[in-house]
């Protein structure tokens, strides 16, 4: 398993930043994986879905947060929000791990980014908020990208240069 994980929470624009983080993370001296929410059949989260038993995909993506040192999160502003795949994944890994689930979230470092048709900033805050709630430590440096503004590479490095830091 990677030692940090660039979770990308759709398959457009944010896949592709994400894609483009995990060559920048060449640099460093940890390994990067890209984990695409999209390729895990995750029932949209109930209580009721909870009583048919974890899914499979979800105790797999419970398993590489538990083991990830840190994480990169991207998703798509929706709404003004976070994307409903970030969310239902969150929702997933936090019923998946029993009482180990807080080993996925806790005390990890945590950059966010998204690349948004819109401002971006709504979303940035509500990860923020979610990801401060469950006990994760949400780097300042933000990564905000539009059809304007593309990804400054060297910005990029520096924040991960500073999310492998604090994680050792």
């Amino acid at each position: 398993m990677s030692d940090f994980l660039i979770v990308a929470a759709s398959d457009g624009m944010n896949l592709k930043m994400a894609e483009t983080l995990e060559s920048l993370s060449k640099d460093t001296d940890e390994s990067f994986e890209v984990v695409k929410l999209s390729d895990f059949n995750l029932p949209l989260y109930t209580t009721q879905e909870e009583e048919n038993g974890i899914p499979e995909d979800g105790k797999k993506l419970t398993e590489k947060f538990i083991a990830a040192k840190g994480f990169v999160f991207l998703t798509p502003e929706y709404n003004g929000s976070v994307s409903p795949s970030f969310v239902n994944a969150i929702a997933w890994v936090s019923r998946s791990g029993g009482e180990s689930w807080r080993e996925a979230f806790v005390n990890k470092p945590a950059l966010i980014g998204t690349h948004s048709g819109g401002g971006g900033q709504y979303v940035l805050g509500a990860m923020l908020n979610q990801l401060s709630f469950i006990g994760m430590n949400v780097l300042g440096r933000k990564l905000l990208t539009n059809y304007g503004k593309p990804l400054n590479e060297d910005a990029a490095k520096g924040a991960l240069e500073e999310l492998v830091k604090i994680a050792k």
